[in-house]
């Protein structure tokens, strides 16, 4: 709960700077590959979050990892986080921050689950259909699941829709099962 707090203030802060100063396509690339290493390797997170260790430390970290590869602004906007002890939500606000710009681009993020991998041209006919719902631009994520079946399970945003043979085979079991028979 309070990592969602967090990561919605110091994201909503992050975006609007980043928007005065016409800088958001900048930070949602550099924020987004710096998600990634943090989710390759967590020790700079680690070292970042621990109390033990000195915060100017900390802060000449920053400076000397990323002082040349990010934008001056998001630097500092790493040191903010570190003297406010917040860099345990790093990854968090990054995830926020990527929300607020794909809402303003018309990015949604859809998830697919199925059975077996898709092909793709039907993975490209998904991407079409769930744009045609929707009217925006989708980026989709596939996973495999043999437990599904058949059929597939669609995350996108706060909605899913679930047409996996699992799921088919649950309601009809929950149906028979409230059949009385006399």
């Amino acid at each position: 709960m309070i990592a969602q707090q967090v990561a919605k203030k110091y994201s909503n802060a992050l975006f609007m700077s980043t928007v005065q100063r016409n800088l958001v396509d900048e930070a949602y690339d550099q924020f987004s590959r710096l998600k990634d290493v943090l989710e390759l390797d967590a020790s700079l997170l680690k070292f970042l979050s621990n109390p033990q260790i000195v915060e100017e430390q900390k802060l000449q970290v920053i400076q000397s990892v990323f002082g040349t590869r990010m934008n001056q602004l998001f630097v500092e906007f790493l040191g903010v986080l570190v003297r406010k002890r917040r860099a345990m939500f790093l990854v968090e606000i990054i995830d926020a921050f990527d929300h607020h710009v794909e809402l303003v681009k018309g990015i949604v993020r859809a998830t697919a689950t199925t059975a077996v991998s898709l092909s793709a041209q039907q993975r490209d006919a998904l991407v079409a259909a769930l744009k045609a719902k929707t009217g925006k631009q989708i980026e989709l994520a596939t996973k495999v699941d043999a437990r599904l079946i058949g059929g597939m399970v669609v995350v996108m945003g706060d909605e899913i829709v679930d047409g996996s043979v699992r799921y088919g085979l649950d309601r009809l079991e929950d149906q028979l099962q409230k059949v009385k028979v006399h």
